[in-house]
């Protein structure tokens, strides 16, 4: 079996969009989060021991959705997001295989920038102390010394599910507008929230942990999709997207623009 890169019977425009990769709005938005994470910041005890009462910890309703959304956010995301891609590829479904695609780069720049924080801040998990929640308890680099109890900050469930969100939302945002903002936008973004409020319930994370997980989200993916818009003659899409698979004589040919 051989492969052979030829040039692509579709060319794709290497004219990327005027619209810069970064605007005034990202920072309005950057600013936004900064505020919330700082208000949040009082609140994370309070909000702690509020989720951690026996009588909601013991509803069953909330037992069942906490996990069928965090089993959604991780390991879902990026087995959804592949999924999608491959299915997209082998369907011949353009649109379905860029969304799948640039949602999984998203997942995996945006879950690359929690790790290292989680690492550096080395923020212990609510559950870490015995005596009760205290959300003072940093250590530069613990969290790469001493592991996941001292990996809290920020939520890699958040940045995830944030992540998911934001690139859906920007790729169909093209396509369907109206269903996106009034729909697709919406339940994505619900639904995203709901992965924080689990990871609170579940005694893994503090308020804060959340909102800086779902800032690293919402930026991951907007701007991998928009880096895709703007940059149309990417290697990753020349590649991913436009290379194609044919057999023949008992060999396999790839079909796809060269790179320079």
């Amino acid at each position: 079996m051989c492969a052979a890169p030829v040039a692509s019977s579709v060319a794709q425009s290497t004219t990327g969009s005027q619209r810069p990769l970064f605007t005034w709005r990202d920072g309005v938005l950057a600013g936004a989060f900064v505020v919330a994470t700082r208000a949040a910041r009082p609140f994370d005890k309070r909000a702690a021991e509020a989720l951690q009462r026996p009588e909601r910890q013991r509803r069953w309703i909330f037992q069942e959705g906490s996990a069928i959304v965090r089993t959604i956010a991780v390991p879902g995301a990026p087995i959804i997001g592949t999924t999608m891609y491959a299915v997209g590829r082998l369907s011949h479904d353009e649109r379905l295989a860029e969304v799948g695609l640039h949602g999984t780069e998203a997942l995996f720049a945006g879950e690359l920038v929690g790790s290292v924080l989680k690492d550096l801040f080395g923020r212990a998990r609510p559950y870490v102390d015995t005596t009760g929640p205290n959300p003072d308890d940093w250590q530069l680099l613990r969290g790469l010394r001493r592991g996941s109890d001292y990996q809290s900050y920020p939520s890699g469930h958040t940045v995830a599910a944030f992540t998911a969100a934001a690139a859906v939302s920007t790729e169909t945002s093209v396509w369907w507008p109206v269903a996106t903002y009034t729909l697709i936008g919406p339940a994505l973004y619900v639904g995203a929230a709901a992965v924080g409020v689990s990871r609170m319930y579940n005694n893994r994370h503090w308020a804060s942990d959340v909102i800086l997980g779902a800032a690293i989200g919402t930026f991951a993916g907007i701007k991998v999709v928009r880096y895709h818009r703007t940059h149309p003659g990417n290697r990753i899409d020349r590649w991913l997207l436009n290379a194609s698979w044919s057999p023949g004589d008992g060999r396999i040919s790839l079909s796809a623009i060269p790179i320079p």
